[in-house]
């Protein structure tokens, strides 16, 4: 059976849930708020305490902490994030699927799933919490900002870990497409790929050492990540760009997988400006959106036992035309 996870203490507000903040045992200092000003130098510490006053500032027991309460009596606080004045993200996702249990949402690039770093509200998560009046709606699984495709979430208490179960147990038929740069590598011919025929597998240990670092092969290593590559065409985009249109099958789901594995088989994703190579931070390109979809999912339903599938209706600005 799957586990059912303890709500947090304070509830969702404007489709935003609370932040958790885990609190020292030990350090230099004597109270949760002075560790709170230490922890958040940036913040104005009188608007810190005017919270903390306020019962803004809550234990896991829910009870709001004071100026004087312990980090021993707590091993974590909540509270609301301030909402800040936020950039909309023009672009909107469309729900394919919803029902008491499941919502699909089919996502566009540029759009982050869940909050994240300088997007809170315009994320796809407190969107749908705010659009369904649904303050309970939680992530399966997540999709890079850049990619575009399915996401699913789950629309009620206790029916996370049940969907969660089928991507660990990778019983999850997930199916991707993306464009490459034409390489010369690739011969229509004989439909091999520098020499390898096609459709391959590409197994690889990945290691993600988290925050800006990316996700990178250890060769000799047990593998952990395993995709099957075809190729659907290959020709010219509607911008003219000589391109190569790949279908993946994953059968794992590690970060940035597909982007990781597609460039070390010298066909990187168009739009990618993280994998081969790590390029300056810049404003999101209209015209090049990564070239990455996730299009299709397929399961068996862990309630009703039917077979689930859900197919996007997106399609990539860069796939080669008259194919």
């Amino acid at each position: 059976m799957w586990s059912v996870r303890t709500p947090p203490p304070l509830p969702v507000r404007h489709g935003v849930g609370p932040t958790r903040l885990r609190i020292p045992v030990s350090g230099p200092w004597t109270t949760i708020a002075e560790y709170m000003v230490s922890r958040f130098a940036h913040l104005d510490p009188d608007e810190l305490f005017r919270r903390i006053d306020a019962g803004e500032i809550v234990g896991d027991d829910g009870r709001p902490i004071d100026r004087h309460t312990t980090p021993g009596s707590h091993d974590f606080v909540w509270y609301h994030r301030q909402l800040p004045d936020e950039r909309p993200v023009p672009y909107q996702e469309t729900i394919v699927f919803a029902d008491d249990d499941l919502v699909v949402v089919d996502k566009p690039h540029f759009l982050p799933t869940t909050p994240s770093g300088r997007y809170l509200r315009e994320t796809a998560l407190v969107r749908l919490r705010v659009r369904l009046g649904n303050p309970d709606i939680t992530p399966v699984h997540r999709l890079d900002r850049p990619t575009a495709g399915l996401v699913m979430f789950t629309a009620r208490p206790g029916m996370r870990g049940a969907y969660q179960s089928l991507f660990e147990q990778r019983r999850v038929t997930k199916v991707y497409e993306a464009v490459s740069a034409l390489p010369v590598g690739w011969d229509p011919d004989s439909g091999t790929l520098h020499g390898q025929p096609m459709p391959l597998v590409r197994r690889d240990h990945l290691h993600s050492p988290g925050g800006p670092q990316r996700t990178v092969i250890r060769p000799g290593l047990e593998p952990n990540a395993e995709t099957v590559v075809d190729v659907l065409g290959h020709g010219t985009s509607a911008t003219g760009r000589p391109v190569l249109h790949t279908l993946l099958r994953l059968r794992t789901g590690k970060l940035h997988q597909l982007r990781v594995q597609l460039a070390a088989l010298a066909i990187p994703i168009l739009g990618d400006r993280r994998y081969p190579e790590l390029l300056p931070e810049a404003a999101d390109d209209d015209s090049l959106p990564l070239q990455l979809l996730a299009r299709e999912l397929e399961f068996t339903g862990p309630v009703s036992g039917e077979i689930r599938r859900f197919r996007s209706r997106r399609t990539l600005s860069e796939v080669p035309v008259g194919v």
